[in-house]
């Protein structure tokens, strides 16, 4: 049903343009020319790099707190982490703009650049709003829920796998990685692919940070836009029929990656849960 409302309100755009809409890269609204390819280049990059830095942290995050923290700090620690969750992504947003993009670009980024300038991703003028700026926020708040997910999924395999990895002479860091991580890896898996759905759909924080400007570019230090962040800058302007359908369809473009990508990690999940009852 919602599928089916959102194709409706998008239909004149999707007739007009076609399959030119998702190739475009040109957004004129004076024209009423647009292409979405610019914006979900942004949502997808913005949100591999947020993977890339967060999964690492949150996966050590959720070791640390179940197998290797002391029992007293354990809970507290989780509470700790759960909170993050809890900040309103306006603040997020805000945090980014006043703390964040000046750290980016007075420190993270010159340093970036003098060592690996050489590649086409750390290239460019450092201005502390852009694609960097934006994976980092995003990375920042997807981090508690892959951490919290994760760390259910570790205390969930049973003590007696553990205990019988010990017995048999392995020590606790191979026990935790032949037998623990093996086991949770499905479910691991899956929490990673939440913290990558709360990326994709994320709006206002990245709004803020990431530049908001259509363009297509190697270096991670220059603007970009995402879908969910045009949506709701421009909605409101939207006075033509045209304009109102074309964000229509990026937002049909969003609900249809996002319907994929859960598919996709279910299937996942289970060709790997399969794959470790079978081993």
């Amino acid at each position: 049903m919602l599928g089916a409302q959102m194709a409706h309100t998008a239909w004149q755009s999707i007739t007009h343009f076609g399959v030119g809409f998702i190739t475009g890269t040109n957004w004129d609204p004076v024209r009423d020319v647009f292409g979405a390819l610019p914006f979900m280049y942004g949502t997808v990059v913005s949100s591999l790099l947020a993977l890339l830095l967060a999964v690492p942290v949150a996966l050590g995050v959720a070791l640390f707190l179940t197998e290797l923290a002391p029992i007293a700090l354990r809970e507290p620690l989780a509470f700790m982490v759960e909170l993050l969750a809890a900040v309103p992504s306006v603040v997020y947003g805000l945090w980014g703009i006043f703390a964040l993009a000046p750290l980016l670009r007075d420190h993270v980024e010159p340093v970036l650049a003098s060592t690996l300038g050489f590649l086409p991703l750390f290239q460019g003028p450092h201005q502390g709003y852009g694609m960097l700026s934006g994976g980092t926020i995003l990375a920042i708040m997807i981090l508690p829920t892959i951490a919290s997910v994760s760390r259910e999924v570790l205390r969930s395999v049973p003590d007696h796998f553990r205990e019988g990895a010990l017995a048999l002479g392995a020590t606790p860091w191979e026990s935790i990685r032949d037998v623990v991580l093996p086991i949770a890896r499905s479910g691991l898996v899956g929490a990673v692919i939440l913290g990558l759905g709360r990326a994709l759909g994320e709006t206002m924080a990245i709004t803020m940070v990431i530049g908001n400007r259509a363009q297509i570019s190697t270096s991670l230090f220059a603007p970009s836009y995402t879908m969910a962040s045009v949506i709701a800058n421009e909605f409101t302007e939207a006075t033509g029929d045209l304009y109102l359908s074309s964000l229509a369809e990026i937002g049909l473009l969003l609900f249809v990656v996002t319907l994929l990508l859960n598919i996709a990690a279910r299937l996942l999940v289970w060709r790997v849960a399969g794959r470790t009852r079978a081993a």
